[in-house]
This record gives structure tokens, C-alpha cells and sequence, in this order.
């Protein structure tokens, strides 16, 4: 990095770490013995500002700043790289913006306008069967269902927003007094089915939780290396043992023992949900026997609580590889009123002339998710919704793609919203009742199944078709898709020049029509192939887009520039080259509604 970034490049900023990234070399990678260690090869690699999450680890990487073996040039180099960063952006002058100009950039009406007409342009139109989009305003009533249509979610990383517009809000303001809303709820993104058991529910010694007694090996045997009370047991150990200076990180066990009481009587479950080595045992009765090392799994069993009456309990569970999970869970006090929520969404559907469900996904740093449908009983609710045989829209809010193969076919319109920002609400409410034309295109590809991963547009030739014996290999939305209110027609694909050199530039164009009623935007997308390279290419690449509004009728040409960059490639000796030969040119609304094609050619 010193070299290449830093001299080569000639990069004048500096290099930030990721958060606790610098001390990942001695707890992930065990490249270094200790924080110092890895301080020095960070910041002698080239690193300028090693980037901690509490301010008080930064002792943890001091001495080989103070003992010489980190050069004294390079932190030199570092430092005068952040201060020449803060200069040129006036900290030293101006180190604080005044409140009153905060207050006046956040309430500026123009702000609004721009964060409406971005979220209006990323949206995207799936599906829109019997044109049940845009919606009638002559209608009387819209069932909205969904608790994403309330909470107006921003996405990771995002602040709290300034004046967020829910999607049940916009579309409120737009119905106005004519149209009657009807709001349920529904099932949520997540069904709880049992719960860590409270601290309130557990005792030893007259005080909450259990007592924990740590062992330095997984038999428990002998005097343990330390006992604490543990409040509850919700436990994940990854990098770390329960306590670094007595557990080693891999091979441990622990004993918890106290009281439990129930809330409730009645039959119940409860049981542990962990990467396996647990027991667990009531009045001395062994209830849940996983002992052993496999997977990952909640074991549950039914048992019958008195309400208050106290019960012995005891958790064994061993770690002889590290990275380990346990938790305790009952469902005594969960109230899974999933069902009955779905059925109040399924009644003002009834009521309702038209049906909007909003669902949506739990993800984010440290949330990938390992399968792609929608989480809880979503996709249930959209089933039983759509079982009323009224029209029913989808709204999707997600960052990513979603399976649908369970739901998609029972509904009339879907609409992925991703996540529409502040002015979301007012951006939705302008596409469903037609103020707004839809014309986003899917950036990415929505699969059928998560089997089909990874699924791209443009991957290399391989030795398998399009298709397993089990599935297609095709997607269920291709990477560049998306609908609109209106259709296009593309036509007369010609260049300017069609034998070009290996340095030239060439023009291609086409014409594009509006042809249907409504006015909207198109996004014309230009695409590559290489037909015989030295090296495997790429089946297709987009290499440029262009979105246009025409109005209902109205006709415009469209033209994209080719130049030697689009046509490059890197060869067996990783160069940089244009190859002669011939180009499939590509023109159409998506990677695989490609409406027009031509060949250029490359000559010597």
C-alpha cells in the first residue's frame, strides 16, 4: 500500500482503517502477537489512522509508537496526511458549523423536492398484471396492511431522518376525504415463537439469574476457574472465551444453577438454542440431552408450570472448538397472536376495494441472510390476502433481492420501493395513483432460488446450460428489469461508422417510441459482446444507459458513443488491449430484453 498508493499513484490523502480492523490482525488473522504488533505493521504498511470503536483502545497499540519500532518518517507521513486533510476542508478556521445554517440546510423545502424525486426515480414496477396500476382515485377504499407502511425504515447506517413521510401517511394525504383508508398491521417481518427467559425468572441466593461456574475444560471437572452470576444465559463467544484471562478461547464448559418460576401455568415450552454441548435439567430431571458437537439447533420440550411455584434448574454446555452460542427460551410469556393479526389484515381486505401489503427484510452489517424469501409469515399474509380475490399490490421495502416463487403468481402488482428515503411516503403515493410513472431498472438479479447463486448477468461462458434438472437457471427478474405504465417500441439500429480502428470511436443509434397512452420515462440500455477473444469473455456487458421521458406518442433517437475503453479488455498477460474482431452491439429495455442488434467490427 506505502508503495503502490502512496508513491506510484501518487495519492495525496490518507488511509483510514475499518473499525477495529488493525487489531482483526491478532484475534482473526494471527499475524501479530499482540495490538502493538499489529499498530506497527498497520502503520508501517502505510495505514495513517488505525480506527477504534472506544477511545481507551488505543493503549492497546501505544508502545511500538513510543519504543522506535515504528518509523518515525512514516508517522510523521501520516500525521501531516490528516492535517493537510483538515486544512483543505477549513477546520482550523472554521471547526463548527453554526446551528442555525444546520437548521436552515435540513428544513429547506428544496431538500424535500430532491429526496421525493430521487426516491421516485429508483422506484421499481415488478409486475402489474390487468393494469392494476396506477389506482383508480374513483375508488372508495384501500386496505394498507403492513407495519413497514408505518415505520418509514431509512436502511443500515442511516440517522433518524428529518421529517420522515410513512408510506400510509402519503397515501393518505393523496386518497385526501374521497377515498376511506383501512390500516392493519399484519404479521410483522418477525414471528416470535419463544423468548430468552428474563432475569426476572431466575434466581440463586435470593438475588436474579443463575450462578455460572467456568471451567478450563469440557468435562467440568474440577474446582472451576471462576463462578459469576449470570442474569440470563444469551450468550455468543466468537473471538473471545467468557473471560480471556481464565478461559481459553476454544476448549471450555460451564454449569449454571439457580431457580426458575413461570409467569403462567400451563404446558409450555422451554429448551436451549445454541451450536449443540448442552443439557438441561429441571428438579434434577434430565429434560434436553444434546451432548455433542454437530450444528447448530434449538432443542425444545413441553413441560407443565404452576404459576410462581419455584423449580430447580441447571444448563450444562461444553465449547471445544470456539465460536460458541447458548441461550435459554421458553414461550410462557410470548404472545404469538400472529394468526389472528393476519386474519384482521384479511378482513379490511374484505372491506376494502384494493389491497396494499407492505413486507419487508431484515438485513445490514452482520444480517446476511441465507435465504432470500421474506422472513416471519409474510409470505403467508400475502397468500391469505390474496385469497380474498381482491387486487393486491406488494410493496417490497428491502435493499436486496427477494424470492417470491410462493406468492408472486396470487398477487396483481408488485413494487420495490428498496428504501425511499424521508420523502418515501409522498415518492410511493405518487406511483400508485399515477402522478408518477415508474421507470427504476433492478440494479441487480432477482433469483428463483437461493440455488441458483451466484446468478449474474454477466458471467463468463461455463460448461453448464441455463437450466438444472430441478430448476431454471434463468432469474426471476433480470438484472436491468423494470416496468412502466406505457410501452416502447424500439427501432432502426444504425452507426456511424461500423468498421472502425483499434483507437476509434463509433456511434450507434435507434429510435425510440412511446407507444401507449401515458407519458413516461424509458432507460435505453447499450450492451457488449466480444464474439471471439483471446481470452473467455464475458457473455454480455452493460456498457451504457441513457434515460429518457417521452410523452405518450412522441418519438426521440437515441444515441450511445463506443469508444475503445467499452471495447477493452485484459489479455493473458493482464494488459490492457483492443482485440480486431467482431462486436455484438446490443440495444434494449434489460439484460434480457434486448430489442435490437448489430455487429461492429474492429479491423487491424
Amino acid at each position: 500500500m506505502l508503495k503502490k498508493l502512496k508513491q506510484d499513484y501518487k495519492f495525496g490523502g490518507f488511509v483510514i482503517s475499518d473499525a477495529n480492523a488493525v487489531g482483526g490482525e491478532l484475534v482473526l488473522h494471527n499475524t501479530a502477537k499482540d495490538y502493538a504488533e499489529s499498530g506497527m505493521h498497520a502503520i508501517n504498511g502505510g495505514l495513517d489512522v488505525i480506527f477504534q470503536t472506544d477511545y481507551n483502545h488505543y493503549k492497546l497499540f501505544i508502545p511500538h509508537f513510543l519504543d522506535g519500532k515504528i518509523d518515525s518518517n512514516r508517522l510523521n507521513d501520516a500525521v501531516s496526511r490528516v492535517l493537510k486533510a483538515k486544512f483543505e476542508l477549513g477546520l482550523f478556521e472554521n471547526p463548527y458549523v453554526p446551528e442555525v445554517t444546520n437548521e436552515a440546510i435540513t428544513g429547506q423545502l428544496k431538500h424535500k423536492e430532491i429526496a421525493r424525486q430521487v426516491a421516485k426515480e429508483s422506484i421499481v414496477l415488478l409486475k402489474n398484471n390487468n393494469n392494476t396500476l396506477p389506482l383508480n382515485k374513483n375508488i372508495h377504499s384501500i386496505a394498507v396492511i403492513g407495519t413497514d407502511a408505518v415505520e418509514a425504515r431509512l436502511g443500515g447506517y442511516s440517522g433518524p431522518g428529518n421529517g420522515k413521510i410513512s408510506i400510509l401517511d402519503g397515501i393518505k394525504e393523496k386518497a385526501g376525504k374521497a377515498i376511506k383508508i383501512n390500516y392493519a398491521p399484519g404479521c410483522g417481518r418477525n414471528t416470535e415463537e419463544y423468548t430468552i427467559i428474563d432475569e426476572q425468572y431466575l434466581s440463586n441466593k435470593g438475588k436474579e439469574g443463575l450462578q455460572g461456574e467456568y471451567f478450563s475444560n469440557i468435562k467440568a471437572e474440577g474446582a472451576p476457574s471462576f463462578v459469576r452470576p449470570d442474569k440470563y444465559i444469551d450468550f455468543h463467544w466468537t473471538l473471545f472465551s467468557p473471560d480471556p484471562d481464565k478461559l481459553p478461547a476454544d476448549f471450555y464448559s460451564i454449569k449454571w444453577t439457580g431457580k426458575l418460576k413461570s409467569p403462567a401455568t400451563g404446558k409450555y415450552k422451554i429448551g436451549l438454542e445454541g451450536n449443540d454441548g448442552f443439557r438441561l435439567y429441571i428438579n434434577n430431571k434430565l429434560l434436553i440431552d444434546n451432548w455433542q458437537k454437530q450444528t447448530y439447533r434449538t432443542s425444545l420440550t413441553d413441560f407443565y408450570f404452576e404459576k410462581d411455584k419455584q423449580y430447580d434448574i441447571r444448563i450444562d454446555f461444553y465449547e471445544p472448538s470456539g465460536n460458541a452460542t447458548i441461550k435459554l427460551v421458553w414461550n410462557t410469556v410470548v404472545k404469538n397472536d400472529s394468526q389472528k393479526k393476519i386474519q384482521d389484515a384479511v378482513a379490511i381486505a374484505k372491506q376494502s376495494d384494493v389491497a396494499i401489503v407492505t413486507v419487508g427484510i431484515q438485513e445490514g452489517e452482520f444480517q446476511d441472510r441465507a435465504m432470500l424469501s421474506l422472513p416471519g409469515k409474510q409470505e403467508e399474509l400475502i397468500q391469505q390476502v390474496a385469497a380474498t380475490g381482491k387486487p393486491v399490490i406488494v410493496l417490497l421495502v428491502a435493499g436486496s433481492a427477494v424470492t417470491m416463487n410462493n406468492w408472486l403468481n396470487k398477487v396483481s402488482s408488485v413494487v420495490d420501493i428498496w428504501y425511499p428515503g424521508e420523502e418515501g411516503g409522498h415518492a410511493v403515493a405518487d406511483i400508485l395513483f399515477g402522478d408518477y410513472n415508474p421507470a427504476g431498472r433492478l440494479p441487480i438479479t432477482f433469483p428463483l432460488h437461493e440455488a441458483q447463486l451466484p446468478l449474474v448477468y454477466n458471467h463468463k461462458p461455463t460448461g453448464r446450460g441455463d437450466d438444472y434438472n430441478n430448476l431454471s437457471g434463468l432469474p426471476l427478474f433480470p438484472f436491468g428489469y423494470g416496468l412502466s405504465y406505457t410501452t416502447f417500441d424500439y427501432s432502426d439500429i444504425k452507426f456511424s461508422k461500423k468498421v472502425i480502428s483499434k483507437n476509434e470511436s463509433t456511434t450507434v443509434s435507434c429510435t425510440i417510441k412511446n407507444a401507449g397512452t401515458k407519458d413516461g420515462d424509458e432507460v435505453v440500455q447499450l450492451y457488449i459482446h466480444d464474439i471471439l477473444a483471446s481470452v473467455a469473455r464475458p457473455v454480455i456487458e452493460l456498457k451504457g444507459f441513457q434515460r429518457i421521458h417521452l410523452k405518450a406518442g412522441e418519438t426521440k433517437e437515441v444515441s450511445f458513443t463506443i469508444t475503445p475503453e467499452m471495447l477493452s479488455m485484459l489479455d493473458e498477460k493482464m494488459e490492457k488491449i483492443v482485440e480486431p474482431g467482431d462486436f455484438r452491439i446490443m440495444i434494449g429495455a434489460s439484460s434480457k430484453d434486448l430489442r435490437l442488434k448489430d455487429i461492429l467490427t474492429v479491423k487491424e
